[in-house]
């Protein structure tokens, strides 16, 4: 007999974490490595943390340093192809390929990593990764206006080829490769994930923000995409009604003056003290700002839900209320 419980007797977290703890875009080689498997090693603590809570989790991710790392062998690929070789080169894959690529490979490896840690606690959750399309809107202003960062930090703006779009997200760090991030409409596959959290799983969804598709006559088409995975979570944390959303991040709270010397660590925040930070400037568009906007979204949509931002090992806290930044009523 199991000793996993059934979704109707316990609690459930969405616990999402990105793509650039997990990979720092500002690293690599060993030092990248190295760092990655510390992350990781976190964060599976604290979804441990979460089931030994008594809670049902589900697990979604970023994939930005990631896709953009397999769109760049891709183009490599190609442009040795070009020169060396009289057939005819195929047609590259788009983001939505990619984003489903990533998927594939970071919840194979979370998967992994993470039931092999509850074998080691004596825990029977089986652990599923899911891939998972999101719908969005066709006619998204985003598509016209690029700003989700992916790939590495660029060394040589010089070599950067004209149809790449590159925004600089941090002055001190450099410029990336930014792509359109159309908001999530809807999740495809929402139904299927509800199933498996009944069925007791732990379930890994949503990985990169999901795979972008839009609405066409005769069904639906990806697109070229990467939707950001902060909203993709609050959506899936609403559609399932959750009762925690925990966005598990890079750093250890908000912040307000960021990296200025005035720099305020926030451990509570309002909905409407956030909103007021976000039309002050204070939460840019390609980092912090999503990620209060999906935080908002969740928050005013389930208002029993709590919500809180933190770094990975630190979920059991924020639940306390004495790490990260949880938000509150008005």
């Amino acid at each position: 007999m199991s000793d996993v419980p059934m979704r109707k007797s316990a609690r459930l977290a969405v616990y999402a974490i990105g793509g650039n703890a997990l990979s720092d875009p500002s690293l690599c080689g060993a030092e990248a490595m190295q760092e990655s498997e510390l992350v990781m090693a976190d964060v599976l603590e604290d979804v441990v943390d979460l089931l030994e809570a008594g809670m049902r989790v589900v697990m979604t991710h970023g994939n930005g340093p990631q896709v953009g790392e397999l769109l760049l062998m891709e183009e490599a690929l190609f442009d040795r192809r070009s020169e060396s070789s009289t057939t005819p080169t195929p047609m590259p894959l788009g983001l939505d390929n990619w984003v489903a690529a990533t998927q594939g490979t970071l919840g194979h490896e979370i998967a992994t990593q993470l039931e092999n840690v509850l074998r080691r606690r004596g825990r029977h959750e089986q652990v599923v990764t899911i891939l998972t399309r999101v719908q969005v809107a066709e006619d998204d202003s985003a598509f016209t206006h690029p700003t989700k960062p992916i790939g590495p930090v660029i060394d040589d703006l010089d070599a950067v080829p004209d149809s790449w779009v590159v925004g600089v997200t941090n002055a001190d760090v450099g410029g990336r490769r930014v792509v359109a991030s159309p908001k999530p409409i809807s999740i495809v596959d929402s139904d299927a994930i509800a199933t498996l959290i009944d069925a007791g799983a732990v379930v890994l969804c949503g990985g990169g923000g999901g795979i972008p598709v839009i609405e066409k006559n005769d069904g639906i088409e990806g697109v070229e995409a990467v939707i950001d995975k902060d909203r993709v979570s609050a959506l899936l944390a609403v559609s399932l009604n959750a009762d925690y959303l925990f966005i598990s991040t890079a750093i250890d709270s908000v912040k307000l003056n960021f990296e200025e010397d005035d720099e305020e660590n926030l451990r509570e925040m309002s909905v409407s003290e956030a909103k007021r930070h976000l039309d002050e400037g204070q939460f840019p568009v390609g980092s912090m700002g999503p990620k209060i906007e999906a935080m908002l979204f969740a928050k005013e949509k389930v208002e029993k839900m709590h919500v809180s931002l933190c770094r990975p090992g630190d979920v059991i806290d924020a639940l306390r209320g004495v790490a990260g930044t949880t938000i509150t009523d008005n």
